[in-house]
């Protein structure tokens, strides 16, 4: 679901695609959810040290474009993740060759498959702050809403409706949880991201 985030507007972001396939909003809940499995990926292969695991999450970040509201610039990337495969590959030619090939192969079209892409924010929560903005959620389509934290604390996630009734929270002990609901009543909805921990994270938030 395309979604109007009160009082931030829109802005271009990502690859210009050659070829714009018309809005899909499911498509771009599912760009939602390949970027939250990307971050899963990367989170593994820093933890096992695993290059390939951070070429396989670049990989999928590669394939969607996103809209990037103002604030500072997302950090969860596929160059920021390709920046950390040369940090630890050293000077394999192997894995400098398939950074080569991702940072120049063709573009546009592949991304165009999740259209515009989804809405994204970042933001810095202090400890044990919780930060909340509403949208204009569009009725029976497919709501999914991420918060990805920088790995330094946990994150939490809750949707509530005007009347302040949660639709939906996601408490699991990580720094990128999802909440998704299928074929919401439409209306404003408000985002809660929730800082668990002691120190201050940077948060990239993404609606559909």
């Amino acid at each position: 679901m395309l979604l109007a985030v009160v009082s931030l507007a829109a802005s271009p972001g990502g690859r210009q695609a050659r070829q714009l396939a018309p809005p899909d909003p499911d498509a771009e809940a599912a760009a939602i959810a390949q970027i939250v499995t990307a971050a899963e990926v990367a989170a593994w292969g820093r933890a096992h040290e695993d290059v390939h695991a951070l070429l396989v999450a670049a990989r999928m970040l590669d394939e969607v474009r996103t809209r990037p509201q103002s604030g500072d610039e997302p950090f969860l990337t596929a160059e920021a993740l390709l920046q950390e495969v040369e940090r630890m590959a050293g000077g394999d030619p192997a894995i400098r060759a398939e950074i080569l090939r991702l940072r120049t192969q063709e573009k546009g079209v592949r991304a165009s498959a999740f259209g515009p892409g989804p809405i994204v924010l970042v933001r810095r929560v202090r400890a044990r702050e919780t930060f909340g903005f509403e949208i204009e959620a569009r009725p029976n389509e497919v709501l999914r809403v991420a918060a990805i934290g920088d790995g330094d604390t946990n994150i939490d996630l809750v949707l509530r409706d005007r009347a302040g009734t949660v639709l939906c929270s996601d408490s699991s002990m990580d720094h990128y949880p999802v909440c998704t609901i299928v074929r919401p009543r439409g209306g404003p909805l408000r985002i809660e991201v929730v800082n668990r921990g002691s120190v201050w994270s940077r948060v990239q938030i993404l609606t559909n």
